[in-house]
């Protein structure tokens, strides 16, 4: 590209800067800042503790804008201190660019191009990991990311490893993130999705130096570790919080007809599949764990496949006007396991969860006995009604 002034004009538009965090890269850094300053002068450095030339090479510029500290904190904390540094400056986006050398400056103009498609995003450099120069253990590592970034989004990426990035800084200037390493890279596209940014991806090319002269500061098993576990604690947080609640969100903008009316219309699931997911959604309504029937169906249709609405809306069946019923009908059905040490209980209005405490083994066994019993009758029920009223509840209609 020779004429690069409606680049350089984009940045000024767009209010976007680029943000190179570097630690102990002196011998490439002032390569990738003469780079990056052919498109732009609004150029942030984090200097995360350096001990290194690094200094040396940030003087030789007069245009930077600089954040330093002596202590090295990690490559998520230098992001993340370079975001709030960006957004206090008046910067709206900030694009990422390791220091390393691995990035080509010449893609910038490709980020600010889909930024014009979909503004506010997150916009991801997408590699080519299928070529020879990628490391065995990069390779790996980006499509281990990949499957738990759609696990916990529902977003197919391809390359939720890639540093070269821009985000939408000043949307995320208001989360409170917990990660300080590399993972950082992972928490903050996956609660990005969760809080309703888009997050997409633009091809960009990668350089990976000889193995003998390639400086890196990831930590196989150290770093590895740390994302396992992060992605762990973001997959219970996606099935007990973020899948529900998205969910909830999505069946509150219809009223009740209207969502069971989708729910049996749906002519690409057969009668078996909805009457299964009504007898799920009945089972987990009543099975006795309290606090966590909604969450733990919403969890079960994600993994089992089935019709999440169906699943949701017999799962209420546990509504406050039922559950005295529910608790006592659970409450008899444990007598027929305890034998002689069953218990009796008074159907009255003082019936609730404190006062069958004291015989919460019998409970605990109806409760199970009770959901496995109302699961078949209402699957068996349903399928049954749904074969004979076909044309009605929405299998496919041959004759139209």
């Amino acid at each position: 590209m020779n004429d690069l002034g409606p680049v350089r004009q984009k940045f000024e538009d767009y209010k976007v800067c680029v943000l190179i965090p570097t630690y102990n890269n002196a011998g490439t850094l002032g390569q990738v800042i003469d780079g990056v300053a052919r498109y732009t002068r609004h150029i942030v450095v984090v200097n995360d503790g350096s001990t290194d030339g690094t200094a040396g090479v940030l003087a030789r510029y007069d245009f930077l804008q600089v954040v330093s500290y002596p202590q090295n904190a990690g490559k998520g904390m230098a992001l993340r201190r370079g975001f709030q540094f960006a957004v206090e400056k008046g910067y709206d986006y900030a694009v990422t660019i390791d220091s390393d050398g691995q990035h080509y400056p010449d893609d910038l103009p490709a980020f600010l191009e889909k930024l014009e498609e979909t503004p506010g995003a997150v916009i991801i450099g997408a590699r080519n990991m299928e070529q020879a120069s990628v490391p065995g253990k990069s390779s790996f590592g980006h499509k281990f990311s990949n499957f738990w970034f759609r696990v916990e989004t529902g977003i197919k990426a391809p390359d939720t490893q890639s540093g070269y990035r821009l985000y939408p800084v000043r949307r995320l200037s208001g989360m409170r993130f917990f990660t300080t390493k590399y993972e950082f890279e992972i928490e903050v596209i996956v609660r990005a999705a969760w809080a309703g940014i888009p997050v997409t991806s633009v091809p960009v090319k990668v350089y990976y130096a000889p193995k003998e002269t390639r400086v890196s500061h990831f930590r196989p098993f150290r770093d590895f570790f740390r994302v396992s576990v992060l992605n762990t604690v973001l997959v219970f947080i996606t099935f007990l919080y973020i899948k529900p609640r998205d969910l909830i969100q999505g069946l509150l903008k219809k009223n009740l007809r209207e969502h069971l009316k989708e729910a049996f219309a749906d002519a690409n699931e057969s009668e078996i599949k909805k009457s299964l997911s009504i007898a799920f959604g009945v089972f987990m309504g009543i099975v006795p764990i309290w606090g966590f029937q909604l969450a733990t169906a919403i969890a079960g249709a994600y993994l089992l496949r089935l019709n999440k609405a169906l699943v949701i809306l017999f799962a209420n069946i546990s509504l406050p006007p039922a559950i005295p019923f529910i608790l006592y009908a659970s409450y008899q059905c444990g007598a027929f396991w305890m034998g002689d040490k069953a218990g009796t209980l008074s159907f009255d209005r003082d019936l609730s969860l404190a006062v069958i405490h004291e015989n919460a083994v019998q409970y605990f066994y109806g409760g199970f006995t009770l959901a496995v019993l109302a699961a078949l009758a209402f699957g068996v029920g349903a399928f049954v009604v749904m074969k004979g009223r076909k044309g009605v509840w929405g299998g496919a209609r041959k004759n139209r």
